[in-house]
């Protein structure tokens, strides 16, 4: 179901690791059905059954590293049959501070099995005792506020960081309520349910015209609507990517739009968390210790039928671990199933509505208008990405690299750059769609061509396939300098007819330059 891994801040590791442990122990005391053995208090290996509940735990541990895990079984309270399984990871390395993960699943006969992913109790507990972060972020159960600029401030840093590993959901308040600083979802419930997946922030709306200063209004969040802000967001990031759900459907149903955020933030975990390096599962840890063990009694003097004992002990914790990596390779498939569909259906609804678009427009030029007649352009690289992201949607796309070099563009005439993609949105799609003649060496402007890139065609990935960029405009010269020089790599896309601009404004450096 979900995924949480998270780094134990207490400044003492080995009073951490201890602390954690006794939080995990308590919280399984109440649903072991009985009382747990004394060395799973001592931090051993132990096993535990009770009224049709399984609890385990393991110990692996030399000279630098130390590592304790517990699994239980717990069946659900109101549905017969499904039962949950929740698995717990405390470690550490000499040097390092320790880490913490925790697996939740879920076991049921049920076709369609109704409910709302949370994380454990347990980890707000560890959270409370301990101190967790991710990324180097501190997770919390409480829903951070922005109250002042500073904490604008430190909000857009938090977006942007390269380091950030979990969503962050910014609810934001609507200036038009009476309560312009309250949000519309119950943010306090989102928060507890999703602490280790997802950072929850409140932004009252005299803020949310600071976040549209930093990132575009396109980027931004404001009037009531909430927003989902993956990891590796910043300013030329594409807004489509970073789903946004507006204040009048939270208004019609707050409590839905939390549990979808509460879906969204364990799916994510789940791609986002990887099995055996960030989260550990109890059966492969059960049967590291069992196999160290084995080898210890081996080179003792203990018994054939100890040893015996011992390796079938082994064997069925392999088994085990072997049955763990099948239902995770199970999961994985029905995620990338569902995935699948859900893009197939986002496909057909995108082509409907670029049908749709493009009937309207043939409309518009029968009655002789211009479907780009009054567009402005942009005046500055800063209104670039969002001018684009608005005006020609549907028509031109920049690719992840045209974002970035727009970022950083040092080519004087922003307004040439726009006038050239613009043509490559109506004249140039048009030619391609329609037909009407070639699209080599054809004048855009005074000294500026639309050619085939030739030798400097280029393969890149965009949406999760393999474009080739085989044209650019260019304008002529042979300076490289970025001032002067104006290049826009980009590519036909067939699938989605539109352009997509590959790379922008500045001559693409390549092993050659």
């Amino acid at each position: 179901m979900l995924r949480v891994a998270a780094t134990i801040t207490h400044v003492d590791p080995k009073d951490a690791i201890q602390t954690a442990r006794r939080d995990v122990l308590n919280w399984a005391q109440q649903r072991c059905g009985g009382a747990l053995p004394k060395s799973a208090w001592d931090g051993e290996g132990f096993e535990y059954f009770a009224a049709g509940r399984t609890t385990l735990g393991a110990r692996l541990t030399d000279n630098a590293v130390e590592l304790w895990a517990l699994r239980g079984d717990d069946p659900d309270k109101t549905v017969p049959g499904r039962i949950w399984t929740t698995e717990i990871a405390i470690g550490r390395q000499d040097g390092e501070l320790p880490h913490l993960s925790v697996r939740l699943l879920v076991a049921s006969p049920e076709e369609e099995p109704d409910f709302v992913p949370a994380v454990p109790r347990l980890v707000r507990q560890i959270a409370a005792d301990c101190g967790l972060s991710a990324g180097g972020f501190p997770l919390s159960d409480v829903p951070r506020r922005v109250s002042s600029d500073e904490d604008l401030a430190v909000l857009i840093d938090v977006l942007e960081a390269p380091s950030r590993r979990l969503p962050v959901f910014v609810a934001s308040g609507d200036e038009r309520a009476l309560d312009p600083a309250r949000p519309l979802i119950d943010v306090d419930t989102l928060a507890r349910a999703t602490i280790g997946l997802a950072h929850v922030v409140v932004l009252p709306a005299p803020f949310t015209y600071g976040l549209s200063d930093a990132f575009g209004k396109v980027r931004s969040c404001y009037h009531g609507a909430v927003r989902v802000y993956l990891p590796g967001f910043d300013s030329a990031s594409d807004p489509y990517e970073h789903p946004l759900t507006l204040g009048e459907f939270a208004l019609r149903d707050s409590a839905a739009i939390v549990a979808g955020l509460q879906q969204f933030a364990a799916k994510e975990s789940l791609r986002r968390a990887r099995l055996g390096q960030d989260v550990l599962a109890f059966a492969s840890v059960r049967s590291a210790a069992l196999q160290i063990q084995q080898e210890t009694k081996a080179s003792s003097r203990t018994s054939e039928a100890d040893r015996l004992a011992d390796a079938l002990q082994q064997i069925e914790a392999l088994r085990a671990d072997l049955a763990e990596k099948q239902a995770e390779a199970e999961t994985n498939f029905d995620l990338a199933h569902q995935e699948e569909e859900r893009a197939k259906a986002a496909e057909t609804q995108l082509h409907n509505a670029r049908e749709r678009i493009r009937q309207l427009e043939a409309h518009l030029v029968s009655r002789g208008e211009r479907v780009d007649e009054g567009v402005q352009l942009p005046g500055s690289w800063s209104e670039f990405v969002d001018w684009c992201d608005q005006t020609l949607i549907g028509r031109v796309v920049l690719a992840p690299a045209a974002r970035r070099g727009i970022r950083k563009a040092e080519f004087e005439n922003v307004a040439l750059a726009a006038q050239c993609v613009l043509w490559l949105a109506t004249e140039c799609r048009d030619r391609r769609l329609n037909g009407g003649g070639t699209l080599s060496n054809v004048v855009i402007a005074a000294g500026i061509e639309n050619a085939p890139c030739g030798e400097d065609t280029f393969r890149f990935e965009f949406q999760g396939r393999r474009l080739e960029a085989d044209w650019h405009v260019k304008n002529g010269g042979n300076t490289r300098d970025p001032k002067r020089c104006l290049r826009i790599y980009y590519a036909w896309d067939e699938i989605t007819q539109q352009i997509v601009v590959a790379e922008m404004p500045a001559h693409r450096r390549t092993g050659a330059s």
